[in-house]
């Protein structure tokens, strides 16, 4: 029987002549390079306290945080473009050297202020990763091959979320806060090492014009908004001159964007993009997911420490369950693709279950066993397993490879946003919800699980009854989003993914 031919609806194929071996290689240093940004999100929170007492300044300390988040959502979008263009094995080395320079910074930090900007540092680089590692895979993979790899790779979100305050307390107690950030370059130095090994160079033979004037307004749009979900509801208030300020500049700066792009030769983001039903579609998919992820695994330890009492380790224990689940259907869903070449119903499955599994949730009380809080989180977890590997695949096969790059950046940056605002809406619904519980009276921050342990029981059961009033309805909305997102999976057009590599390029 003849070898079929590549279909010519997969316009993004990959075109790196990569061998099988060489393949492995590529996909475990970038996976290694994603975990690491990915932990740099997570592995400070336990070691604020730590590090506040070694170096001062507690008035900058949501800071040590939010400097890293804004950094990399500003970059992503960025190195996208910038892959398309110069190709991605450059990217991945200036993302991994601003990284690694970053920690490395960071870890020899002796003041609150170098510590913040080292951490931006980290940030610039980090966005590059999240972005380039998806990329990367459709460098390498066909489109039918993609969805498990990328499944999984959406996975080390979920974990790191999970492992992160374990590890750094882990490093706190046992060597010192510094070693979080330093423990990055060996292992980041070994991971790019694997990946110049074994992805091939790409070799630019044109001249090309950047769209400076785009990046700067896309950055600017960009920062403003996550600075305003960052820092509302806590450096200063909503209803405030601060909040106003930021959503404007944002909006203007975005609108100013648009303007821009309509003009540029090459844009950072073609506007004609969103003419795509596919990718009009996963980008839409990508918040909601974003918004349903996040938000559900920010405020479940919150739940397991107040309101049940355990540890903040028991808690990252208890909550693994739902990455099980991750795991379990990103495997399913990309056997799924690889034999069918279909995806739509994917999504639509898996939306279906999230909504199913945030109801669940929703019916969390201070006594719901460990089992049936693990069943609940195993549901909602593998419903977002069968969405993650869908949306980058799908848009990546439906796009040029032209714009491979800046098409998988988009999908990061609509997953960034969706969870940075879903993250600060369920954040005011939880401590507008607590206050009224407690009579109005402000919320102390040094509620935690130690100070709550010497409370006496009545205290310990009227605290996490407010606590699970509060966080509850979050749920109901999340459900509200999940069912949002089968819609947008009933429209998603389903373009047959392709089995087959293309031949290496010739030289041009």
């Amino acid at each position: 029987m003849a070898t079929p031919t590549p279909p010519a609806t997969a316009p993004s194929e990959p075109d790196h002549p990569v061998h099988n071996g060489s393949v492995r290689l590529v996909i475990a240093s970038v996976a290694t390079l994603l975990l690491l940004a990915a932990l740099d999100q997570t592995v400070v929170s336990t070691a604020l306290p730590t590090i506040v007492a070694d170096l001062g300044g507690i008035e900058h300390l949501s800071w040590v945080v939010t400097a890293y988040i804004l950094a990399s959502t500003v970059a992503a979008p960025l190195y996208g473009k910038l892959g398309d263009l110069y190709g991605r094995r450059a990217m991945v080395f200036v993302s991994v050297g601003l990284f690694l320079l970053g920690s490395l910074l960071c870890g020899i930090s002796n003041s609150m202020a170098f510590l913040i900007i080292a951490r931006a540092v980290a940030g610039l680089g980090g966005g590059g990763l999240f972005v380039l590692a998806l990329s990367v895979v459709g460098d390498v993979l066909s489109a039918a091959e993609r969805g498990k790899v990328q499944g999984m790779f959406a996975a080390v979100f979920s974990v790191s979320s999970m492992i992160g305050p374990l590890i750094g307390g882990w490093f706190v107690e046992q060597f010192s806060w510094h070693w979080i950030f330093l423990i990055n370059v060996p292992l980041g130095i070994l991971a790019v090492i694997g990946f110049a090994a074994s992805f091939p160079a790409h070799v630019v033979t044109h001249k090309h014009r950047i769209d400076w004037a785009g990046a700067a307004m896309l950055s600017v749009s960009l920062a403003s908004l996550t600075l305003l979900t960052a820092l509302g509801g806590r450096s200063f208030d909503w209803a405030s001159v601060e909040s106003y300020g930021l959503a404007g500049v944002a909006a203007l700066s975005l609108l100013a964007f648009v303007a821009i792009e309509k003009r540029a030769a090459e844009p950072i983001l073609p506007l004609e993009l969103f003419r795509e039903n596919v990718f009009r579609n996963t980008s839409a998919l990508s918040m909601l997911t974003g918004a349903a992820m996040l938000g559900a695994v920010t405020f479940l330890p919150i739940y397991l420490q107040i309101a049940r009492g355990v540890t903040p380790m028991i808690s990252g224990l208890l909550l693994a369950p739902m990455t099980v689940g991750i795991i379990a259907a990103t495997t399913v869903a990309g056997r799924y693709m690889r034999n069918t070449g279909r995806y739509r119903a994917l999504p639509l499955a898996g939306m279906a279950i999230v909504a199913i599994g945030a109801v669940m949730l929703a019916q969390i009380s201070a006594d719901t066993s460990s089992w049936l809080f693990s069943g609940m989180i195993v549901v909602f977890g593998f419903g977002m397993g069968l969405c993650f590997p869908v949306l980058t695949t799908a848009v990546q096969n439906a796009v040029p490879r032209k714009i491979l790059g800046t098409a998988t950046a988009s999908g990061v940056m609509f997953r960034q946003i969706g969870g940075s605002l879903a993250v600060a809406v369920f954040g005011a619904m939880m401590t507008a919800r607590l206050s009224a519980g407690f009579g109005g009276m402000p919320v102390s921050a040094e509620m935690g699980p130690q100070a709550i342990a010497h409370m006496p029981p009545e205290a310990r059961a009227m605290i996490a009854g407010h606590v699970v009033d509060a966080i509850a309805p979050i749920y109901w909305v999340v459900a509200a989003l999940a069912v949002l997102g089968v819609l947008f999976s009933l429209v998603l057009k389903e373009i047959p993914l392709g089995r087959h590599t293309r031949p290496a390029p010739t030289a041009e």
